[in-house]
């Protein structure tokens, strides 16, 4: 039988690890953009983050797909620039009225991705005899919750920021994004696998 609570403790420490801030910074470009009107929005965003990120836990947990560390470990901070650099160009962008399916489609993506960084030290806490469904769920619980908190800070945040202080919505998250893609050029660099 396995610990759920110890999975879903690990999944929420996997979040707010501020030694490992990339998916803090990757919710935050996810979530700058929105105001506490859009909440629902951002919810179902990491939602797809999470059932991605345990897709690519549970391919790997099986062995189904082994993933190639290093790369992995380049693309998570690109994800994290890709997004900011995306949300800063619908910031400017004419609304054309329509609007296709971009982001969801890339924050799954970027899920699975997110979830490969994060498998080698998943597979190394059970053995191949492990039940590893009870174990993604509870570790998929703990993510969630801790994206939930993320999010509401980071709308809490903005609030503060764009009504009691006066902050134009535009500058407040033009000014967050921008932080963040500075916060991840090192980590681009750092983690360049050629």
């Amino acid at each position: 039988m396995y610990d759920f609570w110890f999975y879903c403790k690990l999944g929420i420490n996997h979040v707010l690890d501020w030694g490992a801030y990339d998916h803090v910074l990757f919710l935050t470009a996810l979530t700058a953009p929105f105001t506490f009107k859009h909440w629902r929005k951002v919810i179902v965003l990491a939602t797809l983050f999470t059932i991605a990120h345990c897709i690519s836990l549970a391919l790997s947990a099986y062995s189904i797909v082994k993933a190639d560390v290093e790369l992995v470990e380049f693309l998570i901070p690109l994800t994290i620039l890709l997004t900011a650099s995306y949300n800063i160009f619908q910031v400017f962008a004419v609304q054309s009225g329509t609007r296709g399916y971009l982001l969801e489609f890339s924050t799954t993506f970027f899920g699975i991705i997110h979830g490969f960084g994060f498998s080698n030290y998943f597979n190394m806490l059970m053995s191949e005899e492990d039940e590893k469904i009870g174990p993604l769920l509870g570790f998929a619980s703990g993510i969630e919750i801790s994206q939930v908190i993320v999010i509401f800070s980071i709308l809490i945040l903005a609030y503060i920021f764009q009504n009691k202080f006066g902050i134009k919505r535009v500058v407040f998250t033009v000014f967050v994004l921008l932080a963040i893609i500075l916060l991840t050029i090192p980590m681009l660099i750092d983690s360049w696998p050629w």
